[in-house]
């Protein structure tokens, strides 16, 4: 049993912040909440954790990313692409997914997840987009990330643009991993598609059923940038989320990513249907995506987690991001409040995934938590606290982490990763792939 104490404790983004009062964890989860001097007092055998001076919060949920990422960070352009689909079809699918191999996709995921225990992350959401990697990339990866001590979804992007065989490996590839990792304590499956755009209705329908049938979520990219919405229309005369309603496969165990450009139509599809949104503010600067509606998402009710998509994985900069984007995009100070960006950082994030018991600290939870330095330069109070975290704090103030009842991050040292090694690994794969 451990107890471990703060000065502040959040325990839900959407309730008030709790002063010096912490958690009582017994093996993997936590099992009572309460003043830190009542804890001790009522259990003096407890191995005691004193986060004086520290803020205690969830773990964060990193609803969307891609490890293999990491390796283009730096990458060499001699011609950088002009739009959208110039960077996937000139740059992201031949210079980057094409020319992965396993031993790339390892030492990406070894440093990916070093990166985001550092900066509080617990749980996480990866696509693997490497077609020459099947069979068996999602168990390279596999074996680094249980390594690493984290809680991780991992799928890969099954799409018909390599080809139909390629296409059906994809799927096939989903499946073998689900069945692989039914008992495997932190580690899931789920069934991943790119877009309307490089998988037919028939192959979507398929990749539908067979999730559904295995109770596993779909996740889909989707409206990214104008190129699929415009592609769907041209093509299909319907709206891409249009489309998946007609296929019926739109639902709550349905994730769709992005989700920068919507029609008025396609918002109403996904609050109607139950849709979870994953949003990711800073990869959508990066590729010149746009800014997704999620305050006009959020305003209807819909569930909308937070990623890094495999750009930067300090989720402390990510949070910003969503906290500050949509303020301007809307001209409005008041949209996107410090509480709502923390919570799809981790509560709602967790919702996304369809995760249980994950993304808060409350009795029966499991204790998945961080702690931060609570020393700003300006008092903290249950009022400032979600704002003063959001813009004043990264990953070098991250103290500790805990995946599960155990320590990952330990005096902002990570216990499970050899950060000199892993980097040399990252090196050497990268110039490979820059090679290429």
């Amino acid at each position: 049993m451990t107890i471990v104490t703060a000065d502040w404790l959040i325990t839900n983004p959407q309730k008030r912040p709790l002063r010096f009062c912490g958690a009582r964890i017994q093996d993997k989860e936590i099992v009572e909440i309460g003043g830190n001097e009542e804890l001790k007092a009522k259990y003096p055998d407890d191995e005691h954790i004193d986060g004086t001076g520290k803020i205690m919060l969830p773990g964060f949920v990193n609803t969307h990313t891609h490890m293999y990422g990491v390796l283009a960070h730096g990458i060499p352009l001699s011609d950088p692409p002009e739009d959208f689909w110039a960077f996937l079809k000139d740059y992201w699918w031949p210079k980057v997914e094409d020319s992965l191999d396993k031993e790339m996709i390892a030492a990406a995921t070894k440093w990916a997840c070093a990166e985001m225990l550092q900066s509080g992350t617990t749980t996480f959401y990866d696509i693997l987009e490497a077609p020459n990697t099947l069979p068996g990339g999602l168990q390279a990866q596999r074996e680094e990330v249980i390594s690493a001590g984290i809680r991780g979804i991992l799928s890969f992007e099954a799409t018909e643009r390599s080809g139909t065989r390629k296409g059906q490996l994809g799927i096939e590839e989903n499946m073998s991993f689900h069945r692989e990792t039914q008992n495997d304590e932190l580690i899931s499956a789920m069934m991943c598609l790119h877009t309307t755009f490089t998988c037919s209705e028939e192959f979507i329908s398929e990749a539908f059923s067979i999730a559904d049938q295995n109770n596993l979520g779909l996740h889909v990219h989707c409206n990214e940038g104008t190129y699929e919405g415009l592609w769907c229309e041209e093509n299909l005369g319907k709206r891409p989320l249009e489309i998946y309603e007609g296929l019926g496969v739109t639902n709550s165990n349905f994730i769709a990513s992005q989700c920068v450009h919507l029609s008025e139509k396609e918002i109403e599809i996904i609050k109607n249907t139950g849709i979870k949104v994953t949003h990711m503010p800073l990869a959508n600067c990066e590729v010149g995506g746009g800014i997704a509606p999620i305050p006009e998402l959020i305003e209807a009710g819909v569930t909308v987690g937070l990623g890094s998509d495999g750009y930067i994985n300090d989720f402390y900069e990510v949070m910003r991001g969503a906290f500050l984007i949509h303020k301007a995009r809307l001209q409005d100070p008041g949209v996107m409040p410090a509480s709502t960006v923390l919570d799809m950082a981790t509560s709602s994030g967790a919702m996304a995934l369809g995760l249980e018991q994950v993304g808060k600290l409350e009795p029966g939870y499991s204790a998945d938590l961080q702690l931060i330095d609570g020393q700003f330069p300006t008092p903290l109070t249950s009022e400032n606290i979600f704002e003063q975290i959001i813009l004043w704090r990264n990953a070098k103030h991250v103290s500790d982490v805990m995946v599960a009842g155990k320590w990952k991050v330990s005096g902002n040292k990570i216990l499970s990763i050899d950060l000199d090694q892993a980097r040399d690994a990252l090196h050497k794969q990268a110039r490979r792939l820059w090679a290429v």
